[in-house]
C-alpha cells in the first residue's frame, strides 16, 4: 500500500508484479484493501497509455485469485478491456482518425485480462459478455496474423466455451473455421502456441455444443492424426496431450464419426493419452475411447497392448460411471479374445501394468 502510494513510474511496475505474484500466491485471501489502490491508477491512465500493460497483467491475476470476490470490479474492468481491444483493431485500420498508433500488445494484454476474469467468475460472466460485442471482437482477433493475438484469443474462446457457450453460438460455425485452419497450416512449427490454443478450444466447444461440432469432426480429426503421429518430430507436449483430448472429445461427442477410423490412430492416440496426468479432461478422452470401443471394437484390436498402457496410466478413475465403462471395456476384449489371444496380449504387459490392471477386474 505504501509502495503504491510512493512509487513513480518505473517502479510502480514492480509494485504490479509483485502484486500479480501475490494475488497467484494466496489467492481468495488476499486482502481487498489493495483492490481500491489499483482502481484509482487504472483509472488515471488512458487507453493508449503503455503503462497500462503492467496493470493489466495484475489484474489478470488477481481476478483469477479473488474468483467472485472479484465480481464488484468486474463489470468496470470488462468494459474497458472490450473498449481497449475495440480502439486498437481502429488504429489498426486507421491510426490517424484514432489519433494514435496501433500496439498489438494493448491487444493481447486485453484478451489475457478477459480470460482471467472468465476463469475467476466462471457463469459469473455470463451476463456482462451478453451486453456487450466480446463476441464480434474475439473472432477478429482469432482471425489476427499476429500469433501472440491468436494464442490469447483462441485461449479466450476456449474459457468462454466453458462458462458462456450461448453467446458464441451465433458465429460457432466461424469460430470452429478459424481454429481448424490454425491446425491445418504448413507453418505448424511456428505457430505452435496458437494451434495449441486452438486445438484445445476445440475441443472445449465440442462437449458444450456436442452434435453441433459433427461438421468439422473428419476436418479436425484429419488434422489432429499427423499430429499424434509425429509427436516426436512437432516435440511439444502440450500440443500432442490437447490434440489427444480433443480427439477423445470428439469421439466422445460424435463417436459414429470418429470410431470408423480409430485403428488409423489408436496406437499413437493411446500413447499419448498414457503421458496426461489424471484431470477431468483425461476422463473426456476416455469417455470418447468407451463409446468408440463399443461401436467398433475390432478398431482398437491391433494397438490393445498401447490401450491397457493407457488405461494402466491412470492413478485412479475419479467418475464411478467412467470406471465402469472402462471395465466393461477390458472384459469385452477378453471374452472376444478366445485360445490364448487374451492371455498372450497380458503377457506382453510389464508387471506394474499389468497390477494396475487388477483393479478392473481382469
Amino acid at each position: 500500500m505504501c509502495a503504491l502510494g510512493k512509487y513513480q513510474r518505473r517502479n510502480l511496475r514492480i509494485v504490479y508484479d509483485a502484486i500479480g505474484t501475490l494475488a497467484d500466491a494466496v489467492g481468495a485471501e488476499l486482502n481487498q484493501i489493495l483492490m481500491p489502490p489499483l482502481i484509482a491508477k487504472w483509472q488515471q491512465l488512458s487507453n493508449s497509455d503503455k503503462d497500462l500493460f503492467p496493470l493489466l497483467e495484475c489484474f489478470t491475476s488477481i481476478a483469477q485469485a479473488l474468483g467472485a470476490g472479484f465480481s464488484q470490479f468486474a463489470e468496470p474492468v470488462f468494459q474497458r478491456c472490450i473498449a481497449i481491444i475495440h480502439s486498437q483493431q481502429l488504429a489498426k485500420a486507421d491510426p490517424v482518425a484514432a489519433g494514435f498508433p496501433y500496439d498489438k500488445e494493448f491487444i493481447v494484454c486485453s484478451l489475457d485480462l478477459l480470460s482471467g476474469l472468465a476463469e475467476g467468475l466462471g457463469s459469473g460472466i455470463e451476463s456482462l459478455v451478453s451486453q456487450s460485442n466480446l463476441r464480434d471482437l474475439l473472432l477478429q482477433c482469432c482471425m489476427d496474423d499476429a500469433y501472440d493475438i491468436g494464442q490469447s484469443a483462441f485461449a479466450l474462446l476456449g474459457d468462454l466455451a466453458r462458462v458462456c457457450t450461448v453467446h458464441l453460438h451465433p458465429r460457432l460455425p466461424e469460430f470452429l473455421d478459424v481454429a481448424v485452419k490454425q491446425l491445418n497450416t504448413p507453418k505448424l512449427k511456428e505457430t505452435i502456441s496458437v494451434a495449441n490454443n486452438a486445438c484445445w478450444a476445440i475441443g472445449e466447444l465440442a462437449v458444450k455444443v456436442r452434435q453441433e461440432i459433427s461438421p468439422v469432426v473428419m476436418t479436425v480429426m484429419s488434422c489432429l492424426v499427423p499430429i499424434l503421429q509425429h509427436s516426436e518430430e512437432l516435440n511439444n507436449k502440450s500440443l500432442t496431450e490437447n490434440s489427444a483430448i480433443t480427439l477423445g472429445r470428439l469421439a466422445w461427442v460424435c463417436p459414429e464419426l470418429v470410431s470408423p477410423h480409430m485403428e488409423h490412430f489408436m496406437q499413437s492416440w493411446c500413447i499419448a493419452l498414457s503421458m496426461i496426468h489424471d484431470d477431468i479432461e483425461k476422463e473426456d478422452a476416455f469417455r470418447g475411447l468407451c463409446a468408440m470401443v463399443r461401436i467398433n471394437p475390432s478398431g482398437a484390436l491391433s494397438s490393445l497392448v498401447f490401450m491397457c498402457k493407457a488405461i494402466a496410466s491412470w492413478h485412479e478413475i475419479r467418475s464411478p460411471e467412467l470406471h465402469n465403462e472402462v471395465c466393461q471395456v477390458l472384459h469385452g476384449y477378453k471374452q472376444m479374445l478366445r485360445n490364448g489371444a487374451w492371455d498372450q496380449c497380458m503377457s506382453a504387459l510389464e508387471p506394474p501394468v499389468k497390477e494396475k490392471l487388477l483393479k478392473y477386474q481382469v
